[in-house]
């Protein structure tokens, strides 16, 4: 599949090649059998805002499923998926990120994760049997979500927070604003022989919405930024998750658990699938610190609806700092 031709390289992004690739061994993994789950939770939001899990409880049954049918669609002829295209706001796109000028080298398709049906432009794409999709995309989005609450609740219990569902409930309520994608990221040799650089598949950012879950197939690319600004590389793992905390889960916690900068660059010999649900409040939900987080100190953040701050963010650049335009000494 041929996303760009070679005198368009100039849009794409580039960074120095840092070939062969290192993977960072530090990356807090959280073992959610395990009593103490909830004390290692925080220290890797407070520290890294990532973290990896096992015994997560989600069916190998129902990834495999569902990368079955990522790869199947994202193999089809251009022509019958710019059928779920553009992305207004669910459904197919490629190259562009959002509509202020992002590119990168992935094509995605963006999907709800309320347990609606399919879309009948969806439908259309996935042939004579669009319920073996939508079967599969809502055993995996139930069991993600599910697996999600958990860690929430036990963020909550390691906060020591009275209420222990004050963050599930956000992503447990009807009207939960939580989206999936699929990313594919097609392998590049030629382009990245040409430019000796790794081209970017999606460039830095952080997720706005409450919490993330990412799961890839074994293919490399995902890096995160520490607190010192330095960018490493996270090793694959096609069986485990990757959580990442999300603005407003900084903004809950008044700027004690941090909302992880992340990006991936592309792989110049093999294909990166990742399936990622991010976990939304409801539209019109107020987003400020938590009252018993903020006791003897001063409030960093403006309250918010969801609505504001998720229009604010989808009007911005993908690396900008979108939570800036919500602190209480920008507003002072």
């Amino acid at each position: 599949m041929v996303l760009v031709h070679k005198p368009a390289l100039q849009q794409f992004s580039f960074i120095r090649n840092i070939k062969p690739t290192t993977f960072f061994s530090g990356i807090p993994l959280i073992d959610l059998s395990k009593p103490d789950s909830k004390h290692l939770l925080v220290k890797a939001c407070e520290e890294f805002g990532f973290f990896k899990v096992v015994n997560h409880g989600v069916p190998l049954e129902f990834i495999s499923k569902l990368e079955s049918e990522a790869v199947k669609f994202f193999s089809l002829p251009p022509s019958e998926k710019e059928k779920a295209s553009p992305p207004n706001p669910f459904g197919y796109g490629k190259k562009s990120i959002g509509q202020n000028g992002d590119v990168g080298w992935v094509e995605y398709l963006l999907l709800t994760a309320n347990q609606e049906s399919v879309s009948q432009r969806l439908s259309s794409v996935f042939g004579d049997n669009p319920e073996k999709f939508r079967y599969a995309l809502n055993d995996y989005v139930s069991a993600v979500k599910k697996m999600a609450c958990e860690i929430l609740e036990m963020m909550a219990d390691g906060l020591k927070l009275q209420q222990r569902n004050v963050f599930s409930k956000l992503l447990m309520d009807e009207q939960s604003d939580s989206v999936f994608r699929l990313n594919h990221y097609p392998p590049c040799p030629e382009i990245e022989a040409l430019t000796d650089q790794n081209m970017i598949g999606f460039g830095e950012h952080t997720d706005p919405q409450i919490i993330s879950l990412l799961r890839s197939n074994n293919t490399s690319g995902l890096q995160i930024s520490l607190s010192d600004g330095s960018w490493i590389s996270v090793p694959p793992d096609q069986n485990s998750f990757f959580v990442n905390v999300g603005d407003s889960l900084q903004v809950m916690t008044n700027g004690r658990f941090k909302s992880v900068r992340h990006r991936v660059l592309t792989n110049s010999m093999k294909a990166r699938v990742s399936m990622i649900y991010f976990g939304g409040p409801p539209l019109c939900e107020k987003i400020a610190p938590l009252p018993s987080l903020i006791k003897g100190k001063e409030s960093l953040y403006k309250e918010f609806t969801w609505f504001e701050y998720k229009r604010s963010a989808y009007s911005s650049r993908l690396a900008d700092n979108r939570l800036v335009l919500f602190e209480r000494i920008a507003a002072s």
